[in-house]
């Protein structure tokens, strides 16, 4: 007899009508002691279990309750009732796992609407909601469509660090590593710490980012991505900053910048095609999420798309391409900063552009997904190519509509002698990477790459406002549950 996953049962729907099949799930609900709705993960719609009572011992019967897991044997059938095409008659039921009503009632796992804070209170049950069923099928989609692309286009994936000595960002919010008893750390004679006794012999953190490593890897095998969890020791508790996250991370050898936006645009909507035609009923039941979700919002904050439309909207457009001198004319001239209604005024070249002026140029100028660049040296990491000017460099970041940027990237600095300069300017030791420095030293060449965290490419294709609720287990300031 064959044993089906729920999705697959679906999916041949018809087909399997008078055949004995068997299915294993949990119990979404149990209406008059004769309906049962099966679900086990692969899909967010159910299975109806049709139960005759007087088939089934009553005790049996009375330990089938919501949460509960089952095996089911039974006959496939045509569904008399609407909105499905199949269910089946159960013939043999095993209970696999009891959920005592009284303790399913103080979990999320009780049938009714709960807060998203609640849900990432007990985020060890909340993959059996509708709603994280679908996110995280969103996001399983998208992680194999990142593969997919990169291997169809002849990138090698390396492996970079986890824990590192190097600070590619320049910011200093790490987390550190050490093997030392915290309650007696050993000192040097001026009182600091004895990094050099450590198990690495040096002090050590987890990594920012992969792109450093991902650059060396690079000058020998021309096209790599690295793919893998990246740390930021940041006190943030805002809906767009995690402490772990992952980051995808391409490295291109012998690339431009402008070759480099084509790059990002093309991977991006490679990614969301996938996601869109292989996970159809997650993103409608999340449009439809998305669309009661901006009702309940004052009118100056709904979003003028739907999540489909918005979904759309990137892979129907050109990207737009300007730099960084004339989006800030652009915003300097707008109504909203003349007016005062940005939080953050424009006030001269050299501003940091907010996400309210990235969002204003991709949705209320443009109505096209942006990409900047040629942004001030100022403003961005000592890494990147800096252009004949002296005051901007090869930087890109790409924005989307309801959420800003999406993509930072550029070209990397391949003169050792303003790479040296550069490192200077930001005050990072040359010693530190001098291994960095070699793959300058040594047959250099013009290189470019980008950074997207994937929690934000789920942000955005799952329509969720809070980056804490499209990741399995949040970490954030004050919170390492689970």
């Amino acid at each position: 007899m064959q044993s089906y996953g729920i999705k697959s049962l679906l999916e041949k729907g018809k087909d399997l009508v008078l055949q004995e099949v068997v299915v294993c799930g949990w119990v979404k609900s149990f209406r008059s002691n004769r309906f049962i709705a099966l679900n086990d993960g692969s899909t967010i719609h159910n299975i109806q279990i049709v139960v005759n009572f007087e088939d089934f011992d009553e005790n049996l019967i009375k330990q089938i309750s919501t949460a509960a897991s089952l095996r089911v044997k039974g006959e496939v059938v045509e569904s008399q009732g609407a909105g499905q095409e199949i269910e089946i008659i159960a013939k043999e039921i095993k209970v696999l796992g009891v959920a005592p009503s009284e303790q399913v009632q103080e979990t999320i796992l009780q049938p009714k609407q709960h807060s998203l804070e609640t849900l990432r209170e007990q985020a060890h049950l909340r993959f059996r909601t509708n709603l994280f069923g679908a996110i995280m099928r969103v996001r399983n989609s998208l992680m194999f469509a990142v593969h997919k692309y990169f291997n169809e286009n002849g990138f090698v994936y390396v492996n970079t660090p986890i824990i590192t000595g190097s600070d590619a960002e320049g910011a200093g919010e790490m987390f550190h590593v050490t093997n030392f008893n915290l309650e007696n750390l050993p000192r040097t004679t001026d009182g600091k710490v004895d990094y050099a006794q450590d198990f690495f012999g040096k002090a050590t953190n987890l990594t920012v980012s992969g792109q450093l490593e991902g650059e060396a890897a690079a000058m020998g095998l021309g096209k790599v991505y690295t793919f893998g969890p990246t740390f930021r020791a940041e006190n943030s508790n805002t809906t767009r900053h995690l402490a772990e996250f992952w980051m995808i991370e391409p490295e291109i050898a012998f690339m431009h910048l402008d070759q480099c936006m084509d790059l990002s645009e093309d991977f991006l909507k490679y990614v969301i095609t996938y996601a869109m035609e292989n996970c159809k009923d997650d993103l409608a039941f999340l449009a439809d999420r998305y669309t009661k979700e901006q009702q309940t919002k004052p009118a100056a904050e709904r979003s003028d798309l739907g999540l489909m439309e918005r979904l759309d909207y990137v892979l129907n457009n050109k990207f737009v391409r300007l730099s960084y001198t004339e989006a800030l004319e652009i915003l300097k001239e707008s109504k909203p900063n003349k007016k005062g209604k940005f939080k953050y005024p424009i006030d001269g070249w050299g501003t940091d552009l907010q996400s309210e002026h990235e969002r204003y140029l991709v949705e209320k100028h443009f109505k096209t997904p942006v990409i900047l660049f040629d942004y001030p040296q100022e403003i961005k990491a000592f890494y990147m190519r800096l252009n004949d000017d002296q005051k901007t460099v090869r930087a890109m970041d790409v924005l989307f509509p309801g959420i800003g940027e999406i993509i930072g990237g550029s070209e990397r600095e391949d003169r050792l002698d303003v790479l040296d300069q550069r490192m200077a300017q930001f005050g990072i030791d040359s010693n530190e990477l001098g291994w960095y420095r070699d793959t300058r030293r040594f047959g250099t060449v013009p290189h470019s790459g980008f950074g997207l965290g994937l929690e934000r490419l789920v942000l955005f294709v799952t329509g969720m406002g809070n980056i804490r609720d499209v990741i399995p287990f949040p970490r954030t300031p004050g919170s390492a549950e689970f």
